[in-house]
């Protein structure tokens, strides 16, 4: 293989879609009792629904560093979900590493998100009683990997994040920056395709939330990254913005 071929593959490869959703429409019920509200005499009403998202369509690909904008209300989190794998649609179809998650199992889409998906969440949620190290290894102890495996790839995805010397600290003993870092290398254990970052800088002073938006640029070089935030100097960091109203995508 030439080295221009080889380019062009490495390029298509490094392309390749990871998530996808195609007409994708969310309503949940306001209330319970599977869409009627029922009354002693025997009478039920149809309970009204909320659309939270409606005939969203797009595309993430291997490689992008992609911003997610709309105000409070405008589907933001309901996105992140169904793209995540932690809820389905309604109607349409949301495809996570090749995979539709409507056809899944409860067991089979958990396991699909164990091996595709990072989180990045703004308040951390760490185990306070836990060693960084410990914290970071959490995923890849669901994914039945051995003690010291675990905390050999611990142990470099904290290096890699500039933490290689706070390993044993637990969350109290760290800065506000120091424990969203230990947060990036956990949604890092694994290796997965899509990392999701859902305001990880809104806890953050200025300087630090630069550092850690910058950590999650060079992760999108073999991966997709999606940043939600409301932060504008966020956004501006990233390759491309979706933005979102009333459940529907206004620009991409």
């Amino acid at each position: 293989m030439d080295a221009s071929t080889r380019t062009a593959t490495e390029e298509s490869a490094r392309r390749e879609a990871v998530v996808e959703c195609s007409r994708v429409t969310r309503t949940y019920e306001r209330g319970g009792g599977g869409g009627w509200l029922s009354f002693g005499d025997g009478g039920r009403e149809e309970l009204p629904t909320v659309t939270a998202l409606d005939d969203v369509s797009l595309t993430i690909e291997r490689g992008e560093f992609v911003g997610l904008s709309g105000p409070s209300g405008s589907g933001k989190s309901t996105l992140i979900h169904l793209l995540a794998g932690l809820d389905t649609p309604s109607e349409g179809t949301v495809t996570l590493a090749g995979e539709e998650v409507s056809d899944l199992s409860q067991n089979e889409l958990t396991r699909l998100r164990l091996e595709q998906v990072g989180i990045v969440f703004q308040r951390f949620h760490l185990l306070p009683s836990l060693s960084a190290r410990a914290n970071v290894a959490l995923p890849l102890v669901e994914r039945g990997m051995g003690k010291s495996e675990r905390r050999e790839e611990a142990a470099d995805l904290l290096e890699r994040v500039g933490l290689g010397d706070r390993q044993s600290h637990r969350p109290g003993e760290m800065s506000g920056g120091e424990q969203q870092r230990v947060a990036v290398a956990r949604a890092l254990a694994g290796d997965p395709l899509v990392v999701f970052a859902d305001e990880p800088t809104g806890e953050l002073d200025t300087d630090t939330g630069a550092t850690i938006l910058n950590l999650l640029g060079d992760l999108a070089e073999d991966r997709a990254v999606v940043l939600a935030s409301h932060d504008e100097q966020a956004l501006d960091r990233t390759d491309r913005v979706i933005r979102l109203r009333d459940g529907q995508v206004k620009s991409a």
